[in-house]
């Protein structure tokens, strides 16, 4: 036993590729998870059960809201020391929740009121369930990343995200078909399974055998009454600065969800079908955009520690500028060459998001040790809560300026302009963030970790 502990202690920090990998595979079941309980429910309330799209609107949005909650997850991973229970058990609510959220579609004919009750609890729990799994994972990949492979590290979890997302949504549509709410029910129930085993196999013993890149003393211990540790967390000024920065950059980048293909529809006469295909244009430059950041990201970082701010405040700037470019579109509608526009945008959105992620890494573990899951769920909470109200901000806005311009161009112009602004307000915020690597940390640049045998 003591030999063991001897090894242990001993062993290098830091976690290899093939671990990051299968860290991955819990975002990988999130997204797989999500896109069940949101889209595919979206889409069954409003066409299969014709209730008011204003009804899922509100559930999606809940389920944002409670998230909220992520500070309160963080605290406790850092507290417990025990972030692998903490992610398992998120998955396993997010599991049952989503199976709970599909099963009430069985109770709309019935009982609206108690749908509406049901569907209330489920996508609550959902919110805690992303909210506890997904805050104490970001928490282990910061506290066990080495710096210069962080880059990367965002980049592989956030592209298996997408991964799980899209195989799910395929393997589902086909299984779905020939349709009935109990396929719809047994489909995400089976999903749930094979996400919550998935994960098992994702983090067994990674958290176990591999120790913390910064040591962690009796005088850097986290608070251990939550509002302390919340305190603490927004006095320092640079967490509180890249609070406001995700809060900011995330509600921009999230605005424009639900009204690019409105936009496609209304100014340039393309079929509900060709702007499905502009929004997979979209995500086809999201990933090209998360792939750039991740290879640079690594092959710079040991020159360059500021890398990851580099991406971030030119990703904020290239986003804003595609989206004026929107807004010019929108006056030039239908010469304007939109897919290539769109496709830019998603680059750019692309390379900030996931710079904007290893900038968390590295600024999660700046107070000292076992704070990264405090800090992790601060700014989950701020992207939360933009999600939350960027989707409907941009439908309000596109309704009130058509109101008061009567003009599709003019509204859309309007609209896509106040996005690039809030990007690049993003921006100047983002050259005050100082995301590198801490002065005792830069050494592991350096490193036998960061080419291991694996």
């Amino acid at each position: 036993m003591n030999d063991n502990r001897s090894t242990r202690a001993a062993r290098a920090p830091g976690l290899g590729w093939f671990s990051i990998i299968r860290l991955g595979l819990v975002q990988a079941a999130l997204g797989s998870i999500v896109v069940l309980t949101t889209s595919t429910l979206n889409r069954v309330m409003v066409v299969e059960l014709s209730l008011a799209a204003v009804i899922p609107g509100l559930l999606v949005g809940l389920h944002y809201a409670v998230q909220i909650s992520r500070p309160l997850w963080g605290h406790g991973s850092d507290r417990g020391g025990n972030r692998t229970m903490w992610i398992l058990g998120g998955i396993t609510v997010l599991a049952i929740a989503g199976t709970g959220a599909a099963a009430t579609t069985m109770l709309f004919e019935s009982s609206f009121a108690l749908a509406m009750t049901a569907a209330i609890i489920a996508f609550t729990f959902i919110g805690f369930g992303i909210g506890a799994a997904g805050t104490s994972l970001l928490a282990l990949l910061a506290s066990r990343t080495a710096p210069a492979r962080r880059p990367a590290a965002a980049t592989i979890v956030w592209m298996m995200m997408i991964a799980g997302i899209v195989v799910t949504a395929i393997i589902s549509g086909i299984l779905l078909d020939p349709f009935s709410l109990q396929r719809l029910v047994l489909i995400t129930a089976g999903a749930g399974a094979i996400a919550l085993t998935l994960s098992i196999i994702a983090v067994w013993g990674v958290e176990r055998n591999a120790a913390p890149i910064t040591a962690v003393s009796s005088e850097n211990e986290v608070a251990s009454n939550f509002r302390e540790a919340l305190a603490e967390t927004w006095a320092d000024p640079e967490a509180r600065l890249f609070t406001i920065f995700v809060f900011l950059s995330m509600l921009a980048y999230s605005t424009q969800d639900l009204i690019l293909e409105p936009f496609g529809g209304l100014l340039f006469g393309l079929t509900p079908g060709e702007t499905t295909k502009i929004s997979g244009v979209q995500h086809g430059g999201v990933l090209l955009g998360m792939a750039v950041v991740g290879i640079m990201g690594s092959l710079l970082a040991s020159r360059k520690p500021q890398i990851l701010r580099f991406f971030t405040v030119w990703g904020c700037m290239v986003s804003a500028l595609a989206l004026a470019g929107l807004a010019l579109g929108a006056t030039m509608a239908p010469q304007w060459p939109l897919k290539a526009n769109i496709f830019a945008l998603g680059a750019a959105n692309g390379a900030f998001a996931v710079a904007a992620i290893g900038s968390m890494m590295v600024l999660a573990g700046a107070g000292g040790g076992r704070r990264e899951g405090i800090r992790m769920g601060v700014w989950g909470a701020a992207q939360a809560i933009s999600f939350g109200l960027g989707g409907f901000m941009g439908t309000v806005a596109i309704d009130i300026t058509r109101k008061l311009t009567h003009s599709d161009a003019n509204a859309f112009f309007a609209v896509f302009s106040l996005e690039a602004l809030l990007f690049v307000f993003a921006a100047i915020l983002a050259t005050r963030i100082r995301a590198q690597a801490r002065p005792e940390n830069r050494e592991q640049f350096n490193s036998p970790l960061l080419n291991p045998a694996e």
